[in-house]
C-alpha cells in the first residue's frame, strides 16, 4: 500500500542537490515516519523489489540502544520520494528552505532495522521521537536499486580494532593495547597496526592486543591495577620475552613467536607470572621476578617449520602455554 489517505506536511526542510539529484533534509515524528514510507520487498510481484525480511532481532537491539537516552545517536533513514513530494519554500529569499508536502509514501530504501526499533521503542515507553532522513526527490527503479546494493555490499565496518581505538579513553584494556602499539619503548610498536588492517611487518592488530592484555590481566590481583601499572607489567613481561628472543621476535617469516596463536600462549603463561610478581600485596610489586621467570623459558623453537607449525586457535595456545609452563614449574592451565 503505497498512498495515502491524506497528503501529510513535513516542516522546516532543506532543499538541496546531491550530484545532480534533488535532495531533502529534515525530520518527522515517528509515528509520521511509519505512515509515510513503504518497503519494497525482494519478492515483490513486480519483480522490482529488493529489501530482505526485517530481522526481528535487529530490532530490538536498535530499541534496546535507544533506552540508552540522549546518547543513543543514529544516522537518517534514506528515501525515495518518487516526484510524489512536492517542496514550497517559505519565501524567495530562501528558497532552499520550507516545507514538503506529501502526496503518497515515499520507498524506504534505508533504515527498515532502525524504523522498526524505534517503533518498537516508542510503543513500549509510550512516547514519541524525531526520526531524521534524507529524502531524494526521485529515483528510478535501477538508480535506487543500484544504490541499496552499494549501500549495503561496498560500504564496510570500522573494525574491531578501530572500535577498540575509538573506546581508548573509556576503556582500560583499549587504552593498554593502544599504548603498546604507540610507545616507542614497546615490543609491539613496529609490528603492529590501530587500524586492523595488516600490511608487511604490521601483522598484530589492535584488537589482537586486546585480547592479550584481557588474558594477561585476568587474575584478581592483576585486574584491580590502575591501567597505568598493567601497562608497566605488561611493557615488562615482553620487552623481556623480546630481548631473550631478539632474532625470533624480528623475524615473522621464519619464526612463530609474534604469530597470535603464540602470543596468546604467551600471555597464559604471563597471567601466571604477573599473579605471582603482585602477590596480595600490590604495593610490593616484584618486578624482577618477572624478568626471572621470563628467562627461564628456554629451549624454544619458534621456527615456522618446527613443532609449532600446526598449532592454531586457542586450543593450541592453551597446549603451547602448558608446556611452557612446565619449565617454569607453576601448576598447568586450566
Amino acid at each position: 500500500m503505497t498512498s495515502l489517505t491524506h497528503h501529510h506536511v513535513i516542516e522546516n526542510v532543506l532543499q538541496y542537490k546531491m550530484r545532480g539529484k534533488v535532495a531533502y533534509l529534515g525530520n518527522v515524528s515517528a509515528l509520521s515516519a511509519l505512515q509515510i514510507t513503504y518497503v519494497k520487498p525482494y519478492d515483490h510481484p513486480s519483480g522490482k523489489g529488493y529489501q530482505r525480511p526485517v530481522d526481528s532481532k535487529r530490532c530490538n537491539d536498535f530499541a534496546m540502544y535507544l533506552s540508552k537516552g540522549d546518547n543513543a545517536l543514529f544516522t537518517p533513514i534514506l528515501l525515495n520520494a518518487e516526484s510524489k513530494w512536492e517542496f514550497n519554500a517559505y519565501d524567495k529569499s530562501r528558497s532552499s528552505f520550507g516545507r514538503l508536502i506529501c502526496k503518497d509514501k515515499a520507498s524506504l530504501m534505508d533504515g527498515q532495522h532502525r524504523l522498526g526499533g524505534i517503533k518498537r521503542y516508542t510503543q513500549d515507553t509510550s512516547s514519541e521521537m524525531n526520526v531524521p532522513f534524507l529524502a531524494f526527490h526521485y529515483l528510478d527503479e535501477e538508480e535506487e536499486i543500484n544504490l541499496f546494493d552499494i549501500i549495503n555490499t561496498k560500504a564496510k565496518g570500522i573494525g574491531n580494532s578501530l572500535s577498540k581505538y575509538l573506546h581508548r579513553n573509556t576503556d582500560d584494556n583499549s587504552w593498554i593495547a593502544t599504548e603498546l602499539i604507540t610507545r616507542g619503548d614497546s615490543p609491539f610498536h613496529f609490528i603492529s597496526t590501530l587500524t586492523g588492517k595488516r600490511s608487511a611487518g604490521r601483522h598484530v592488530t589492535l584488537q589482537n592486543l586486546y585480547k592479550i592484555i584481557e588474558i594477561l590481566t585476568k587474575p584478581e590481583q592483576v585486574s584491580i591495577l590502575s591501567k597505568n601499572e598493567k601497562l608497566i607489567l605488561a611493557l615488562i613481561y615482553f620487552n623481556t620475552l623480546k630481548e631473550q628472543f631478539n632474532k625470533e621476535w624480528l623475524d615473522y617469516k621464519s619464526y612463530r613467536i609474534t604469530h597470535i596463536v603464540c602470543l596468546n600462549a604467551l600471555a597464559i603463561v604471563g597471567a601466571h607470572i604477573l599473579e605471582n610478581a603482585v602477590g596480595n600485596k600490590r604495593k610490593q610489586i616484584d618486578y624482577k621476578l618477572i624478568e626471572k621467570n621470563v628467562k627461564k623459558i628456554k629451549n624454544i623453537d619458534w621456527s615456522t617449520e618446527g613443532a609449532l607449525k600446526y598449532i592454531k586457535a586457542m586450543s593450541g595456545s592453551k597446549t603451547l602455554a602448558s608446556d611452557l609452563m612446565n619449565q617454569l614449574f607453576v601448576s598447568k592451565v586450566n
